[in-house]
């Protein structure tokens, strides 16, 4: 079939478009920037900024408290790192970390926390009267302290360390206290001294990274999912409805009609109340028009799986069961959990344990030669059994671990 087609002059299109323009204005609406915190390391004056804004380990916290997926995984995976607590083959040693009558189990719950969380932690070594050995150890909030610049040997002297670096613009020493590097051999003239634990990380040269680094906007993604849902409820109104009025009113008279009708029929208290409307007359009334979801819902619903599955890859969680969180068109079967279980705890928990008990035992090591320290980790085996093992920062003989679970059990 042959269709004929009608020439329009170009000039005549011109001059239609010259008409529009006059009569349409166009405005560039401003799109959503994420703000989403950079941990990218940056000078400013004596110290080094952790993350651009300085602010990168309070938007860990931020995302610890706002996400119930990432906080149970967190919570779940530092729970494995403390396991039953810190044994040692002298359990005297372990029986007093300072004054404040902490143990060195309560330094190592504290610690455990921080060395998920931020992925290193933070401890205060005071040396005795005659610097022999190694009088006191509190933990410091791995969240307050700030690397000095490395010296000519590439190394960091020390850590500035304050509760309050929102709002602090220079380092003075009025506002934060500034403690050298843990080092035995400069004991004589610094008492008191910073350990932080410090694991490689390229690209990294002062901080470091969470293992879950990779997940933080998914994580963030969650955060926004929830808040999206709640704000849809408590404005109920806002997305279901669109009501144009005809009176011409007053900026003054519009926003009474706003308020009145968010305070009778907004919030989830309202919903499917009847709205009623008395009017003049047919003219000024107004209309009411349905907004369709458009499988909204169905969306964010998605979205929410694949973050869920992104978060606990990030964490290493092969299995959501391990969590409690039972996902569609999952068995669910025993052997499962015992398999997810085994391989998180070999390839996950202990790992952190030992590295966390290497720094530890080179602190005791000061005041006790030939120390052994451990924790009582759980052990889930195939066949079922659950038993009490000991890990330690290195492979121990039979002999020493035998001495280690004697001490335990005493």
């Amino acid at each position: 079939m042959l269709v004929q087609m009608k020439t329009v002059p170009i000039q005549h299109i011109m001059d239609n478009m010259k008409d529009t323009n006059r009569k349409m204005h166009f405005k560039r609406i401003q799109k959503f920037n994420n703000d989403w915190v950079s941990y990218k390391e940056r000078k400013d004056g004596k110290y080094i900024r952790y993350g651009e804004d300085n602010q990168f380990p309070d938007y860990l916290i931020k995302l610890y408290n706002q996400s119930s997926i990432h906080a149970a995984c967190v919570n779940a995976i530092v729970e494995g790192i403390i396991g039953g607590g810190l044994t040692a083959s002298d359990e005297q040693a372990i029986s007093r970390a300072n004054k404040k009558g902490e143990t060195w189990n309560d330094i190592y719950t504290k610690v455990s926390t921080d060395f998920y969380l931020y992925g290193s932690y933070a401890l205060e070594v005071i040396w005795s009267l005659d610097r022999t050995r190694i009088a006191e150890v509190y933990h410091i909030d791995f969240s307050h302290i700030r690397a000095a610049e490395k010296d000519h040997r590439n190394n960091i002297p020390g850590y500035f360390i304050s509760s309050e670096w929102k709002g602090l613009k220079k380092v003075s020493d009025k506002d934060v206290h500034y403690l050298p590097m843990y080092n035995p051999h400069t004991a004589e003239e610094e008492p008191s001294q910073i350990f932080v634990s410090r694991e490689y990380r390229p690209g990294q040269e002062y901080y470091p990274l969470p293992n879950y680094n990779g997940a933080l906007k998914v994580i963030e993604l969650d955060t926004e999912i929830d808040n999206f849902h709640v704000n849809n409820i408590k404005n109920g109104l806002a997305p279901s409805l669109a009501i144009t009025t005809f009176t011409n009113g007053s900026p003054d008279d519009v926003e009474a009609i706003e308020q009145s009708l968010r305070a009778n029929y907004g919030g989830s208290d309202n919903a499917g109340a009847l709205v009623y409307m008395d009017v003049d007359s047919p003219e000024n009334a107004p209309v009411i028009t349905p907004i369709a979801q458009n499988g909204a819902d169905n969306y964010y619903n998605t979205v929410n799986d694949i973050s869920l599955q992104k978060i606990l890859t990030a964490h290493r969680i092969t299995s959501p069961m391990m969590l409690g969180i039972k996902t569609e068109g999952q068995l669910g079967g025993r052997d499962e959990v015992i398999d997810a279980f085994l391989l998180f705890n070999n390839t996950v928990i202990v790992p952190l344990q030992q590295d966390i008990l290497r720094g530890l035992e080179s602190l005791l090591a000061v005041n006790y030669d030939d120390l052994v320290i451990g924790v009582e980790n759980r052990q889930l085996y195939e066949d079922g059994e659950v038993e009490e093992e000991v890990v330690t920062s290195v492979e121990v003989t039979e002999e020493e671990d035998q001495q280690i679970n004697e001490e335990s059990n005493d």
